[in-house]
């Protein structure tokens, strides 16, 4: 691990935030593997989850420290390098998705987002990427609806009238 870290020359934005809260997550699994069963003998069922969060805990608490030896980077902003545009417009896709899926039901949600999604970063042409949102959703929805019996979100399309109506057509 010194060898990857001996090799970084600079400190990148919010590198110190986020090994401080490494320690801090690690902290909070170790306590949680402690609860199992406390430190009572090696062949606890919290004997492993207790020896692997303690070597997380050393770890993170390593990284930190050599971190916070690092100069900091010149000229790198923290938004640009750490939550670059393309994933705020996703993230910011994501929550209208989520927000629309109860009103608009799951297949047009979903239908929208992989179009837009699949357009933003794979850039083809307009049908093909339909065609492509199109076949995933199939996928998706014949595992999640029809194999595992998920219920899904029906929104404007009525989803149990064509169940139905396929369910009649094929037992007849």
């Amino acid at each position: 691990m010194s060898s990857l870290l001996s090799t970084q020359k600079v400190r990148k934005p919010g590198e110190r935030i986020f090994c401080f809260l490494l320690i801090v997550f690690s902290v909070f699994l170790f306590w949680q593997a402690y609860q199992i069963a406390g430190f009572s003998s090696l062949s606890s069922s919290g004997a492993f989850p207790l020896a692997a969060s303690a070597t997380m805990v050393l770890a993170s608490c390593v990284v930190f420290v050599n971190t916070l030896k690092l100069p900091a980077a010149e000229g790198i902003q923290f938004f640009r390098h750490c939550l670059p545009p393309v994933v705020s417009i996703i993230m910011a896709i994501i929550w209208l998705y989520a927000v629309a899926i109860e009103s608009l039901g799951f297949i047009l949600s979903s239908l929208v987002f992989l179009c837009v999604c699949i357009q933003l970063l794979y850039r083809r042409s307009p049908l093909f990427t339909l065609s492509i949102s199109i076949l995933a959703l199939i996928v998706v929805y014949i595992i999640f609806r029809l194999v595992f019996q998920v219920v899904l979100p029906e929104g404007v399309v009525p989803e149990r009238d064509i169940i139905a109506a396929i369910t009649t057509w094929w037992s007849h």
